[in-house]
């Protein structure tokens, strides 16, 4: 870290991130996207050294990207203090307007225009998110090249490995994804002692206060879980968060999952920002606060506690290593669990339209973002549904 005094206060660190998580649209890629264009190049806040740092550090370690590298810039100057002030400024935001929107949704969901609305927008999120896996795939795992899927044939196995497991049992398991990073690390980049040693109610209506103290343990514990163990971007999260909440607790059914995740499109912030909504529909405000809080303290953790020695933890080939085979299952994951949820919100001839015109919008139009895609979708749902 730089020792020098910085060019901004702590203050408008906070409210810059403030704004961001406010503001800022796009999902994690278009967040790290304006942080480098604000904080390095127009403003220098901090040099790009710090920021490549901070984005190695958040790609290596579990969690939300987007907020893990926000958390790890404030961490540069102000240390522990920055990083909770950039972290909550960040998350806050967004935790409020799907809260807001979890009230609406328990008021208004049995309505026949809410209904419409989520049919459009179902499907459209089934196409953001294939769309997202195909550049999570790209990027992560190896391009569509013979010669790429060649050289890293073994990330390929976990990824299609993942995939099919995902579609056949309907949840994710952490198991594969510990087991993979392990085997990877082991072939690839084997850590040095290995080798030396191979033996060793308040408010009615809306659900605001409805909740049971055994299900806030239980979203706690499962929530921590999906903060700890899954890598990538925010959209990886879904997996195994369709697992949990629908498979194995049945908090949710799948168009109220599928309705959550399209909560997340259409809202600024970190994507992963679903679990406050998903928190809500199960136990009220308390569950919202308690699911946000199990999810980003572990990313939260991991940013921090290493943040001071992580120019030397991001040399280790192995640990590199085991966090690319956790992320080429964990993205085979997310395409199997594409095509469990598609089944469900893709049930006729117009979602399957809305579906594949959302993939077609995204790969010719670059400049458009995914909420105007969710907001286009949302007023095809309405005018189906009326003429029905």
């Amino acid at each position: 870290m730089q020792q020098k005094k910085p060019d901004y206060s702590l203050a408008q660190l906070t409210k810059y991130f403030l704004k961001l998580g406010t503001t800022g649209f796009g999902g994690p890629v278009a967040l790290v996207g304006y942080m480098q264009r604000d904080l390095v190049e127009d403003r220098k806040w901090i040099s790009e050294e710090e920021y490549k740092e901070g984005l190695a550090l958040a790609q290596l370690a579990p969690g939300p990207l987007a907020a893990q590298l926000g958390m790890y810039i404030g961490f540069v100057h102000y240390g522990w203090l920055g990083a909770t002030l950039a972290g909550l400024a960040f998350v806050i935001p967004s935790f409020i307007i799907v809260v807001l929107i979890g009230m609406a949704y328990k008021l208004f969901g049995g309505l026949p225009w809410m209904q419409a609305v989520f049919y459009g927008v179902g499907a459209a999120v089934i196409g953001i998110i294939a769309m997202s896996s195909y550049k999570l795939t790209t990027k992560s795992v190896s391009k569509f090249e013979w010669k790429a899927v060649k050289d890293r044939w073994l990330l390929w196995l976990f990824y299609i490995l993942a995939a099919i497991i995902t579609i056949v049992i309907q949840t994710e398991e952490i198991l594969l994804f510990v087991g993979a990073g392990l085997i990877y690390m082991m072939v690839n980049a084997p850590p040095k002692w290995i080798q030396k040693n191979t033996a060793g109610v308040l408010l009615t209506g809306i659900g605001f206060w409805e909740f049971k103290s055994s299900t806030l343990i239980e979203i706690a514990i499962f929530f921590a879980k999906a903060g700890a163990f899954v890598f990538g971007s925010g959209l990886a999260i879904v997996p195994f968060l369709h697992g949990g909440v629908v498979k194995e607790y049945h908090w949710l059914d799948e168009n109220q999952f599928v309705d959550a995740v399209a909560v997340a499109m259409i809202t600024p912030g970190p994507v992963v920002i679903t679990v406050g909504f998903i928190g809500y529909l199960v136990a009220g405000f308390p569950g919202a606060s308690v699911a946000a809080l199990a999810t980003f303290l572990p990313c939260y953790l991991f940013t921090v506690l290493p943040a001071p020695y992580f120019k030397k933890i991001a040399k280790n080939v192995s640990i590199k290593a085991f966090v690319d085979g956790i992320t080429a299952a964990v993205i085979g994951a997310l395409v199997g669990a594409v095509i469990v949820i598609a089944k469900r919100s893709i049930t006729d001839i117009p979602t399957g339209i809305i579906a594949v015109a959302t993939i077609l919008t995204l790969i010719y139009i670059k400049k458009i973002q995914e909420p105007y895609i969710i907001l286009i979708a949302a007023i095809l749902g309405v005018i189906i549904k009326t003429l029905q």
